[in-house]
């Protein structure tokens, strides 16, 4: 056998192999919209992929995090609305400094994080059913904040909301730019410290991490407090974004986090992926979304069924990847 076949074969079972081929997959769709559509590969055009997603990009980092370990949060969309809430209540009724309630938000994210993995390690429950009651609980408490939409006309939260960056001849919005922030915080996180290799020993196998000295209860924790932060985080951004709070925003977003990861290459099962491949798969989404607002015929949702056949398909790969993973 060839050097070249033999390399071919070996191939998808290269460590990033799927976060690869979705680089390709977007890359593809960006040529394909050039063609097909005048201004589409404008720099601007690109930049508000980001612009627009930056929410989600950050909590598909979080996210990105929990599945590597193995694990699943339902609750990230829930939290985001309830930090909405929480913001535009303590800026509008309460009258609290931003430079108060913005920290102050960010901790309870993570503490409610902290709360279920806690919950998780320490009772052997399974973070789907978990998380879900926490989806269930954030949800509900923005009622008791308020059943209506509050409006934020705070002065900082407004600058925010209008301020242009710039950026390569183009600009960004303040949240894309703290998005990109926190993407490479991530990325050295997850793959340059003692953190990352608990993370990723965890998700690969939890009982041989623990053989090993590992400590997975901090782990396991730290990585659900880790990921309701960026859930947090992504509902000051979205705050910037509608400057509102409201107990309905972002239902369904813990979904798109999920398959922004599963496309970005990080395997459900846990243990294998990278950290940036959520950048990829945040951009994958956003590109499906903008063709189809530059196409103008098709209703918005294609897009769904879009992402639902390349869910399918990642899937499949990564299934042909572990059954491959497990016969070498």
């Amino acid at each position: 056998m060839s050097a070249a076949v033999r390399g071919l074969r070996a191939l998808p079972n290269a460590q990033y192999f799927t976060s690869a081929v979705t680089v390709v997959l977007l890359v593809a769709m960006l040529l394909a919209g050039g063609a097909a559509y005048e201004g589409f590969l404008s720099l601007q055009v690109l930049l508000n992929l980001l612009i627009d997603n930056a929410f989600l990009l950050v909590i598909a980092i979080g996210m990105g995090f929990v599945i590597l370990s193995g694990g699943i949060d339902l609750s990230v969309g829930s939290v985001l609305a309830l930090s909405t809430m929480i913001t535009a209540w303590l800026l509008q009724s309460a009258g609290w400094p931003p430079a108060v309630v913005i920290p102050a938000v960010l901790l309870l994210g993570a503490l409610f994080g902290g709360a279920m993995g806690a919950i998780i390690h320490y009772f052997k429950l399974q973070p789907f059913i978990v998380t879900l009651a926490g989806m269930f609980l954030a949800r509900g408490l923005c009622y008791l904040i308020d059943i209506n939409s509050i409006t934020i006309n705070e002065p900082f939260f407004v600058a925010m909301s209008q301020a242009q960056l710039p950026f390569f001849g183009g600009f960004v919005s303040p949240g894309a730019l703290i998005a990109l922030v926190l993407l490479g915080f991530a990325v050295w996180l997850g793959h340059y410290s003692a953190f990352g290799r608990a993370l990723y020993a965890v998700g690969g196998n939890e009982q041989s991490a623990e053989m090993m000295g590992l400590p997975v209860a901090r782990t396991k924790v730290l990585v659900y407090a880790f990921s309701s932060f960026c859930a947090a985080l992504g509902g000051v951004l979205f705050s910037f974004y509608m400057l509102s709070g409201y107990g309905l925003h972002a239902q369904g977003t813990e979904l798109d986090a999920i398959a922004a990861v599963v496309i970005g290459g990080t395997l459900l099962t846990g243990g294998y992926g990278y950290v940036a491949g959520a950048l990829s798969g945040v951009l994958v989404l956003g590109t499906i979304q903008t063709l189809i607002a530059f196409d103008g015929t098709l209703s918005s949702w294609w897009t769904r069924i879009v992402i639902g056949a390349l869910l399918f398909v990642f899937c499949v790969v990564q299934r042909l990847i572990g059954l491959r993973r497990k016969g070498a």
